[in-house]
């Protein structure tokens, strides 16, 4: 890092990014100028490929965080006379559910425990017992708890039911596959500071183009239009409203970087490595992980909170943060928990950096017993 003082983001994003993704950042560009169009296109271009939807996809970037983006393909893809099953185990299915009772979208909800994931046979039943649903929306990686989901099992059951599948791969999309050559999906959803190790302020799909040309005048919203937004970069290569420009520039960068690592392969396979020294160590210390080892996608790590009186999560945060490196509260509906996260420009010096850090400021605070109050 050519002696660069970082702050370790142990998060799910925003995320500790490359000194070259920042820098990228330093030049200004005029959004209508060839240059710019040129780097949109190529950041189309290169996340469709990694989606494996080159010539049945099209990636459609827009501005704002991942919700932005779920906001706007519930409303574009969704018509206003359709109904979507909202696949639900976390607060980002039920994130989904919320932006439908908002903006008017019929819908309703399967949902699991948090560290269950969702049975595809129950949505076929689903399904077939309800044939007003036109849509299915799951979450791929549930950053609530860490879990990942059976995508392609659910895909294939969509598709034999003769529905659309839409799939929120915020925090996946680049690090664990997602092969549209082989799934049968509508729209998939990502942001750019996730697994693409950006920085925050873009969000995009890459939906079927079938599901572009049927998307006309569905969205409730102008700014949120994802078939006019997609219309207005096929005729000239241009976003419709000033668009993210030094945001656009770090990905381009981050995606290149991206392919040097080995792409969706190589980047999860060090993300799976960071994973596995933390847990190892982390349950060397004596703490708990609230999902079973199948489960547990190597995104984000959920740590049951240490039963013992001396543990405070505040305390345990600030002293983290004061050393250099910011993990992430618990999102669990029932359970008290902390999250760590393994992805961004991170490698296995800086996990094992961190927990010496919790080490010492265990001791520090005198915490001795890591282990859980018993799950009632």
């Amino acid at each position: 890092m050519n002696g660069e003082q970082r702050t370790i983001l142990l998060t799910p994003g925003p995320l500790t990014t490359s000194l070259a993704t920042r820098e990228a950042m330093l030049r200004d560009w005029g959004s209508r100028d060839g240059d710019f169009i040129a780097l949109t296109a190529r950041i189309r271009s290169r996340i469709t490929a990694m989606a494996g939807g080159e010539g049945t996809h099209s990636c459609v970037p827009i501005q704002g965080s991942g919700t932005y983006v779920l906001e706007a393909a519930v409303g574009s893809f969704v018509p206003r006379d359709g109904k979507l099953l909202v696949v639900v185990n976390g607060a980002y299915g039920h994130r989904i559910a919320r932006i439908c009772g908002i903006i008017g979208r019929q819908m309703t909800i399967y949902e699991t425990d948090e560290n269950v994931t969702p049975d595809p046979a129950r949505i076929g039943k689903i399904l077939a017992g309800d044939l007003s649903i036109s849509h299915v929306a799951v979450v791929h990686c549930e950053t609530t708890s860490g879990i990942v989901n059976p995508i392609e099992d659910i895909a294939r059951i969509v598709a034999r039911a003769g529905r659309k599948l839409m799939i929120d791969a915020m925090s996946s999309f680049g690090a664990i596959a997602l092969d549209l050559a082989r799934i049968p999906c509508d729209v998939v959803m990502a942001s750019s500071n996730k697994c693409l190790e950006g920085v925050p302020g873009l969000g995009f799909v890459v939906a079927l183009l079938d599901a572009l040309d049927a998307s006309a005048g569905n969205a409730p919203s102008l700014s949120l239009d994802l078939h006019d937004q997609w219309a207005a970069l096929e005729k000239s290569g241009e976003w419709r409203f000033t668009p993210p420009t030094h945001v656009c520039a770090a990905l381009d960068q981050a995606l290149a970087e991206h392919v040097r690592e080995g792409g969706v392969v190589g980047r999860g396979a060090r993300y799976r490595g960071n994973c596995d020294i933390l847990v190892d160590g982390m349950r060397a210390l004596g703490f708990q992980t609230y999902l079973s080892d199948r489960d547990q996608s190597p995104i984000i790590v959920t740590f049951l909170t240490p039963s013992d009186p001396n543990f405070d999560f505040q305390e345990f945060y600030d002293a983290l943060h004061g050393r250099g490196f910011v993990i992430y509260p618990g999102k669990l509906t029932r359970i008290d928990s902390f999250r760590i996260g393994c992805i961004g420009d991170l490698h296995e010096a800086d996990i094992r950096n961190a927990l010496q850090a919790i080490t010492e400021v265990l001791e520090e605070m005198g915490v001795e017993n890591r282990a859980p109050a018993p799950i009632a």
